[in-house]
């Protein structure tokens, strides 16, 4: 495995990889033996629910955000009535 990952390891640390690797498909034996038959599959242990708001379009006013003059008055750069930023593509 560790030359299919590029790792170049010691031989201690093969050694003892090999070890834990082979307790560990050990483990997973034994799980495999177990009658899930009527077990749900499941993604989480726990069960979980999206607790997030519902995404809703709400029209954005001077009184929520800000008048326009007030937003741009935190920008860094600007120029006339847009934010003014570096240029990230050549």
């Amino acid at each position: 495995m560790a030359r299919l990952a590029r790792l170049a390891l010691t031989e201690e640390e093969k050694d003892r990889y090999t070890t834990q690797l082979g307790q560990i498909l050990g483990y997973v034996e034994k799980l495999s033996q177990l009658n899930t038959e009527n077990i749900p599959p499941t993604s989480h242990v726990l069960p979980l629910s999206n607790v997030w708001r519902e995404d809703k379009l709400e029209p954005s006013t001077s009184e929520s955000l800000g008048s326009p003059e007030d937003i741009l008055s935190n920008a860094p750069d600007r120029e006339g009535p847009l934010f003014k930023v570096k240029k990230v593509i050549e």
